[in-house]
């Protein structure tokens, strides 16, 4: 390891997680270097990318290279290895600030029985912490990230605080169902999203461009590059087109450097006194498990062998229709409001729990509106104004539902290494094991009977449900945290068990994944790792913990 880079913390990966973590410790004074597979992305040309883009899904705005290899909404076998029995979906991104660049912005939180399944429902695992241990880190990160929202609100999360800024104005279509729905069970509340709703942090108000997913033109969304920024100018240091192979363990079970391979082949090592993992829940197991040697021949921080198990997402149930009058979709961001009151109840001993994502992009999604409407009419003979008026008339009345199913931990739907296929630096490619078992298809089926019932009430029209699943881009689950060293990966404080300088942040160290959009756990988790290891590095000792 001669030349080797050295550094007080090496994170890998520079996703929100990650992002945080710099920048709390190079506020510090801490010595902090990132390491990121992917290149820096040029805002307008992501924009001109996604908009010249022939196929647009999520991905589409940000161009694949061997070098920075990342799966693709169309095409679930490009960069996966799937091995069934189903389809796993969901994707993620290699580039600086990672998958909060096509991320849709939504930021609410678990609620307390989430971090409780087996001892209320008999499902999934506990948590080693509790609701009330995360709260005050949730408004850390709701500050941090910029939220808007309305407090008054909670959706079942108690908050001790209000939203840095106001909620996101609901949409006419919103309005719609809020009209609708007013003497039902279903209660429509503004979705907390990381967003601004005014200017804030030096950036611009929401211009309602629709295009969240996969790219905000001005940044009124949140990306990690945000805090990259911050990290940054408090002194961190930044490697891009930099990929970590290998991670090289040396006395005392201790990891003692990172091999990485820059985009030219060429190699470097990085020694550090802690090393963070912050590279996704399927990046990160492949990193650990590609560390393998004869002491560790399952790879590192595998004594338990959960390492890669238990992957979970939020299995999508989508359903539209068309309401009898014009809502107007295509406009402002693609959901501004959700039902999140079908999230808890004694149902979870025997179904999923849901919460329904209503959409303002219209059939988008799920039939590739509104270019699909403008073919479909063109394939019939229309044209001209008759056409234009066709058009109008249709997709403005084009309405969608979308519920986030809760998904249990199950050790046999994992990630594993390919021993047949690997990537330009010899990695083995990632394994996919994926099951949607008789729980989530319970609560696939309880949602597609709520929107049949949600579009009975707003007198719609034409209703469809897709018969299969959607990928919801929450990938959870790999290395969970958990008390105990033989069942779980990390700990309470998301140190490795194996490992005492090795720490892992992200989605990956979930136990169960309630039906939360992620994104707001991931932070807060990481704010609270990142007071541990400040005060870890200033004590100079692993037996201070977190309360």
């Amino acid at each position: 390891m001669e030349n080797a880079v050295t550094t007080d913390v090496v994170i890998i990966g520079s996703g929100v997680s990650g992002a945080l973590l710099a920048h709390r410790l190079a506020k510090q004074g801490i010595k902090v270097l990132i390491l990121e597979a992917g290149k820096t992305v040029e805002r307008a040309q992501a924009v001109s990318t996604f908009e010249n883009a022939l196929v647009k899904v999520p991905e589409s705005a940000y161009t694949q290279t061997p070098q920075a290899m990342f799966p693709r909404t169309d095409q679930p076998h490009q960069w996966y290895v799937q091995a069934g029995p189903d389809i796993f979906k969901s994707t993620y991104l290699k580039v600086l600030g990672g998958t909060t660049w096509h991320w849709l912005g939504t930021a609410i939180r678990l609620i307390p029985s989430d971090f409780n399944t087996q001892t209320l429902f008999g499902r999934g695992v506990d948590w080693p912490i509790n609701y009330s241990d995360l709260e005050p880190y949730y408004t850390e990160a709701e500050n941090e990230l910029g939220v808007s929202g309305d407090a008054k609100q909670d959706q079942g999360s108690p908050r001790q605080s209000a939203y840095p800024m106001p909620a996101i104005g609901q949409s006419y279509c919103d309005q719609a169902y809020i009209k609708a729905l007013a003497q039902t069970p279903y209660e429509v509340t503004p979705t907390p999203q990381a967003r601004n709703s005014v200017a804030h942090n030096n950036r611009p108000p929401c211009c309602g461009s629709s295009s969240c997913i996969p790219v905000c033109p001005i940044q009124a969304k949140y990306d990690a590059t945000v805090h990259i920024k911050k990290a940054l100018a408090a002194g961190a240091t930044l490697m891009t087109e930099s990929t970590a192979v290998q991670l090289l363990v040396g006395k005392d079970q201790q990891i003692e450097a990172v091999r990485f391979k820059r985009w030219d082949q060429s190699e470097g090592f990085i020694k550090a006194k802690r090393f963070i993992l912050a590279c996704h829940a399927i990046e990160t197991p492949r990193l650990l498990m590609a560390s393998k040697s004869s002491m560790y021949p399952k790879g590192l921080a595998n004594r338990s062998d959960q390492v890669g198990r238990n992957l979970m997402d939020h299995p999508v149930q989508l359903s539209w229709a068309l309401s009898r009058a014009p809502v107007y979709p295509y406009r402002g961001p693609q959901a501004t409001s959700g039902i999140e009151n079908m999230r808890d109840g004694a149902f979870r001993k025997n179904r999923a729990a849901f919460r329904i994502e209503i959409g303002n992009d219209g059939w988008g999604w799920p039939t590739g509106a509104p270019t699909s409407t403008a073919q479909q009419f063109a394939r019939a003979g229309l044209r001209g104004e008759v056409l234009d008026q066709a058009i109008a008339n249709q997709t403005s009345r084009h309405i969608r539902l979308g519920s986030l199913i809760e998904q249990l931990p199950d050790p046999e739907n994992r990630v594993s290494l390919d021993p047949h296929v690997s990537d330009i630096y010899g990695v083995p490619r990632p394994k996919i094991h994926y099951r949607i078992d008789d729980y989530v298809k319970k609560g696939l089926n309880a949602a597609q009977t709520a929107h049949t019932d949600i579009f009975g009430h707003i007198r719609a029209t034409e209703i469809q449900h897709k018969q299969e699943y959607e990928g919801a881009g929450h990938i959870i689950g790999t290395t969970r945290m958990g008390h105990d060293a033989k069942s779980s990966v990390v700990d309470a404080n998301l140190v490795s068990h194996d490992h005492k300088n090795l720490m892992i942040v992200g989605s990956s160290v979930f136990p169960t994944s309630g039906s939360a959009n992620p994104t707001l756990t991931i932070a807060a988790l990481s704010l609270r790792a990142s007071d541990f290891l400040i005060e870890q590095l200033r004590v100079g000792t692993a037996t201070k913990k977190v309360q």
